[in-house]
């Protein structure tokens, strides 16, 4: 299972605290499938990678209630936390870089904060991607702002990355996605 983090509605699609949103939608873009079900509190599109079935997640529970979705997607699939990639932003990384971890803290962001108090562990698997902070907005201001016309290149660039990151992730697991992008 990967979980793309972020705010439903068309006025958060190109926002910072939406590039996990873009991540899935550009794995199930590569594969020509949609997010055609909804299922669990959150729109869900089903890949196949090497054989295996991969239900791609979009929770529609807004940001800080993403655990909600996040459990019924794993306790009526019978998944393992282990076994649930979650994409998301990261302001404490700079603009484009990329952060693969096998488990962690919510390092303050309340979708992470969430999930972790509805599956009751940290021990699940996280991409981060960085989408910088600011020295002037307040932080709420910054996640739901878009991207300034000098940084939106080298955010596609990261999402794009972040797409490939996940796919070698499925393919030949967290280590190597680790080796090659963190």
């Amino acid at each position: 299972m990967v979980v793309g983090l972020g705010n439903p509605g068309a006025e958060y699609r190109f926002t910072r605290h939406n590039v996990g949103f873009r991540v899935v939608d550009e794995l199930a873009r590569r594969r020509a499938v949609s997010f055609d079900s909804e299922k669990y509190g959150g729109l869900i599109a089903r890949i196949a990678l090497h054989g295996g079935p991969v239900l791609l997640v979009k929770p529609l529970t807004f940001m800080n209630l993403s655990g909600q979705c996040v459990a019924r997607a794993v306790r009526y699939t019978n998944s393992d936390p282990a076994e649930v990639l979650v994409v998301t932003d990261d302001v404490n990384l700079p603009l484009g870089k990329l952060r693969f971890r096998a488990e962690g803290r919510d390092g303050g962001h309340n979708g992470l904060k969430s999930i972790i108090q509805a599956l009751g562990t940290t021990a699940f698997p996280r991409l981060r991607l960085g989408v910088g902070r600011s020295e002037s907005a307040e932080l709420t201001g910054h996640v739901l702002g878009t991207f300034a016309p000098d940084e939106r290149e080298t955010c596609e660039t990261m999402l794009a990355r972040a797409a490939d990151g996940v796919e070698v992730c499925l393919e030949s697991g967290l280590a190597r996605a680790m080796a090659l992008y963190n």
